[in-house]
């Protein structure tokens, strides 16, 4: 089965989104006629079909498609993958890095499709502490690897931009199976090899 990208934007659900946003725009005080806002309503119904693309999406079929027999038992490890995500709480926009690695145990899976699977998850109404468990839960079920191993470091709006305003807060979340569990030795080595 082979994984392909497409940006979808369901005619219905842009239709009904944006008959939303026009009340919203009215609800703040702006004027939905106005030259500027005319196409808005469409633009955010598309932008948050596209910002929430990942529930159409199979985290678990991307790994499977690009599943190779390979002996190597060492760590394989993706860093600084960028990660755009949106807060479930005030849908605003959480953006970070996110380092995934796996110790393979007889297969392995294209390097492309590690990011995919970050973005398919962080494309969703997320936390960082679901998103981060998701990746590993799913690279660990579709390739059954000896361990997996995920950290996130991101920024977050809703604590930059209201509430407590602190722009330079980061947030780090991780999440480890299998040896990156058990062994202290292979978890160091992979939090020295994301410093």
């Amino acid at each position: 089965m082979a994984y392909s990208r497409e940006d979808i934007y369901d005619p219905a659900v842009t239709g009904e989104i944006a008959g939303h946003v026009r009340e919203i725009l009215r609800l703040i005080g702006e004027d939905p006629e106005r030259e500027g806002l005319l196409k808005t309503p469409e633009r955010v119904a598309k932008s948050l079909q596209f910002l929430t693309k990942g529930y159409h999406e199979n985290g678990q079929e991307i790994i499977r498609s690009a599943i190779f027999d390979e002996e190597y038992q060492q760590m394989v490890l993706v860093r600084d993958i960028e990660l755009y995500s949106t807060c479930e709480h005030h849908m605003l926009p959480f953006i970070g890095k996110c380092h995934v690695a796996y110790i393979p145990d007889g297969k392995i899976t294209g390097l492309s499709k590690v990011a995919r699977v970050v973005e398919t998850y962080a494309r969703r109404l997320q936390v960082q502490e679901r998103l981060t468990v998701q990746i590993r839960d799913c690279i660990q079920e579709a390739l059954q690897p000896l361990g997996v191993a995920v950290v996130i470091e991101a920024t977050h709006s809703c604590m930059q931009l209201r509430g407590v305003e602190k722009s330079n807060a980061i947030t780090t979340t991780s999440a480890f199976s299998g040896i990156f569990l058990k062994d202290a030795r292979t978890r160091n080595e992979f939090l020295n090899l994301i410093r």
